[in-house]
């Protein structure tokens, strides 16, 4: 069916303030998956806070993206502070089973308190870092810091985490008959926008051409 007339909104990302730029980007560009990630401060505190804003960068080395905002008064997020200080964090993915837990782990917190304990989450010692990893996510990756890129350079709001990977966990249960990780087993959440998230529960497979 052939549309005569253009019926389309335009949205001039030139005249919005940043409050609106985020909206219509975070919920035009979705599902995005989240990065639960968990740090430890220089007071011995175990951290741990979600992002959207997450992506494989490169594959060798293996290497993960986490964009985290600073707050509206440009104070700079626990999270953040933590891996400046000590260079290492563990990135879990989180499963529909613990929606509950990482929306309550979101809360703004003092640095004194740990999510973990506030959010009732099980932490169990990592293999070659020191942050915990949260016990019940089907997949978490132990990082050690490769860069921070502040942005926009000129007067900075975002923080890029380039964290390269050493160790990865996965669960059993999420694998299938040949070792491989199954989508619908892996059951994970992705972010849309505001309170809405979604779940890789209906999978649609399409063969790529040769």
């Amino acid at each position: 069916m052939c549309r005569k007339y253009e019926i389309t909104m335009k949205v001039d990302f030139s005249k919005l303030t940043a409050a609106e730029s985020y909206r219509w980007l975070a919920c035009t560009v979705t599902p995005r998956p989240i990065a639960w990630v968990s740090t430890r401060s220089n007071a011995g505190v175990n951290n741990l806070a979600p992002f959207s804003f997450f992506q494989i960068i490169c594959d060798k080395p293996a290497t993960l993206m986490v964009n985290i905002a600073a707050h509206e008064n440009g104070k700079l997020k626990d999270t953040l502070n933590n891996i400046r200080d000590n260079g290492e964090l563990a990135i879990q993915l989180v499963s529909a089973s613990l929606a509950g837990q990482m929306n309550e782990s979101s809360a703004s917190l003092s640095p004194e308190i740990s999510e973990f304990e506030h959010a009732s989450i099980v932490g169990i010692p990592s293999a070659l870092i020191k942050p915990l990893r949260v016990r019940d996510s089907p997949v978490s990756f132990e990082c050690r810091l490769a860069q921070i890129i502040p942005y926009p350079p000129e007067k900075p709001r975002w923080y890029t985490v380039y964290a390269d990977v050493l160790l990865a966990h996965i669960d059993d249960q999420v694998l299938d008959i040949e070792g491989r990780v199954d989508p619908r087993r892996l059951d994970v959440l992705g972010r849309l926008a505001g309170n809405d998230f979604c779940r890789t529960q209906e999978v649609l497979e399409l063969i790529r051409p040769l």
